[in-house]
C-alpha cells in the first residue's frame, strides 16, 4: 500500500508539512508514527511519520475484499463508496448478499473485523471502517432505534436498568443517539472491545 514518509522533531509540525505537501486535510489521511528516537548529545527527539491517503486505503480494501470473496465463491457486482471524514464506508452488492450478511449480521461483522485486522497488520493502525451489504445497515439501524426506544419505555416503567447485548461502536452510537433526548433514561457504555455494551438506566427525570 502506498504511503509518504515525513520526519522531524515536532509531530504537529510534521503533520502540518505533510498535509500542505499532499494538499489534503486531516480527515483524508491516516497518520502512523513509524519510528521515534532521540539523537545527539542533547537527545533531540526525532519522529518518522507514515502518511496514508484514505483513498489509497479504500482502493486496497476493495481489492482485498474482492480477492477474499472470490475465493469463497461470491461474485461482487459493485462497490458503493460513501467514505468521508476519516470514515471508510463501503457498500457491497453481490450475488450472495444473504450469505454475506448472515444471521443477525454476524457474517458481515466478521468480514468487517477481518478487513480491519488485515489493515492493522499492514499499517499498524485500525481504520474507521463500516461495511454494508445491500441496505442491511439501514434496516439494522431502524431495528436498533426501535429496540432502544422499547427498552427505554421498559426502564421508565420498571425503574430497573437494562443491559443490552454487545455491540460495535457504530451500533452503540445509534442507540446513544436514539435515546439522547428521551426523558427518564440515560445510557452508558461499559466493557472492553469486542464485549462492549450499553446499559440503559433510569434517571431522576420521569
Amino acid at each position: 500500500m502506498k504511503y509518504e514518509v515525513f520526519s522531524g522533531s515536532n509531530i504537529e509540525e510534521i503533520k502540518k508539512e505533510a498535509l500542505e505537501k499532499l494538499n489534503l486535510n486531516e480527515s483524508e489521511v491516516i497518520f502512523v508514527i513509524d519510528n521515534y528516537s532521540k539523537k545527539g548529545l542533547l537527545k533531540k527527539e526525532n519522529y518518522q511519520l507514515k502518511v496514508y491517503k484514505l483513498t489509497d486505503i479504500v482502493v486496497y480494501i476493495k481489492e482485498f475484499i474482492q480477492e477474499l470473496l472470490t475465493k469463497m465463491g461470491v461474485k461482487i457486482n459493485s462497490f458503493i463508496d460513501n467514505s468521508k471524514d476519516n470514515q471508510i464506508n463501503l457498500t457491497i452488492n453481490s450475488d450472495k448478499d444473504a450469505l454475506l450478511i448472515g444471521k443477525e449480521g454476524k457474517n458481515l461483522k466478521a468480514l468487517e473485523l477481518v478487513v480491519k485486522q488485515h489493515i492493522h497488520n499492514l499499517i499498524n493502525s485500525y481504520p474507521y471502517l463500516i461495511l454494508n451489504v445491500g441496505n442491511y445497515n439501514e434496516r439494522h439501524e431502524l431495528y436498533l432505534q426501535n429496540l432502544a426506544k422499547k427498552i427505554a419505555n421498559e426502564v421508565k416503567k420498571t425503574r430497573q436498568e437494562v443491559i443490552m447485548d454487545n455491540m460495535n461502536s457504530y451500533e452503540r452510537r445509534i442507540v446513544h443517539n436514539a435515546l439522547a433526548n428521551i426523558k427518564g433514561v440515560t445510557t452508558i457504555s461499559e466493557g472492553e472491545e469486542p464485549n462492549r455494551h450499553i446499559i440503559v438506566k433510569p434517571n431522576a427525570e420521569k
